[in-house]
């Protein structure tokens, strides 16, 4: 039973004769019989009524014709569903990313993607960038923003963006009054750092290593404002991607350019290596 034999079926049906169904869609009345026999066999059920007055369709009949119609009509209708998919015009598309990165980034990416492609939704998921590959690994989410580098054995990677790290001080610190500041004069202060599910407190704990130090840890904390505040409470002392002075509104805090080493934050969207991209994770990924 194949779905030539259901559109040979609606069109004895619908004229109530071989005859006419054949001279209708040109096809030959024995193939007619043929595809109405097979539903008959295959489902086990009497389609017709077979009288000198010609054909009626039966109790099955009825029930097989209104729900091959419907069969036909989805079929049919398939190519125009997956027309609208690649066009990118629908879809869902489940997004992680640290929150820092959300805070910076994500209202513009989820203005960007309602304006060209308006009936994508997106489900965001907010985690430290370590979880966020985990997520994408185990298929959980389709895409990640995530901090280089990377395991790229495991995911596709296609570089974001690349922002210089400030040191953000209390204005009373004695290097609020600094134009530059090398990474190995914090030696003697305290940090307050994400999270150790951060890869942002991995990063900076081994660049202040392989400045000849380890660096004291006062505080850590998933929030990048609730870190901005510890700092305003002169509590210690914080590094922090440049693109984050645009959310500060603190007047009491200061930022100044860390040089030696000019140590950047590298941001990277990742999907997970040999896994499928739906139509539209596909328009997304083309917005960068």
């Amino acid at each position: 039973m194949e779905l030539k034999d259901f559109h040979a079926f609606i069109e004895v049906a619908n004229h109530l004769s071989f005859t006419k169904a054949a001279e209708h869609s040109y096809i030959s009345q024995p193939s007619l019989s043929k595809s109405v026999k097979k539903i008959e066999e295959k489902l086990n059920v009497v389609l017709f009524n077979r009288s000198t007055r010609g054909l009626r369709l039966t109790d099955a009949g009825n029930i097989v014709y209104e729900q091959g119609q419907q069969i036909v009509q989805l079929i049919s209708e398939l190519p125009i569903m997956l027309e609208g998919l690649a066009e990118g015009v629908s879809g869902d598309i489940k997004i992680g990313m640290p929150p820092l990165i959300g805070t910076l980034f994500f209202p513009q990416i989820a203005k960007n993607l309602s304006e060209n492609y308006p009936h994508i939704k997106i489900e965001l998921h907010e985690h430290g960038a370590r979880i966020v590959e985990e997520l994408v690994e185990k298929g959980q989410i389709d895409v990640g923003i995530v901090v280089l580098p990377t395991n790229t054995d495991l995911f596709n990677v296609q570089p974001f963006i690349s922002d210089k790290f400030f040191l953000f001080v209390h204005k009373d610190h004695p290097f609020a009054q600094l134009d530059s500041i090398a990474l190995s004069d914090l030696q003697d202060e305290s940090l307050i750092l994400f999270s150790k599910s951060f890869a942002l407190h991995r990063n900076i704990i081994s660049a202040c290593k392989d400045a000849g130090f380890n660096p004291t840890v006062s505080y850590e904390s998933s929030q990048w404002d609730l870190i901005i505040e510890l700092v305003a409470a002169k509590l210690g002392i914080t590094l922090l991607p440049q693109s984050i002075s645009t959310k500060v509104t603190n007047e009491n805090i200061v930022m100044i350019p860390l040089q030696k080493p000019d140590l950047l934050w590298k941001l990277g969207i990742v999907t997970k290596k040999n896994s499928y991209h739906s139509f539209a994770l596909k328009k997304f990924m083309q917005m960068f």
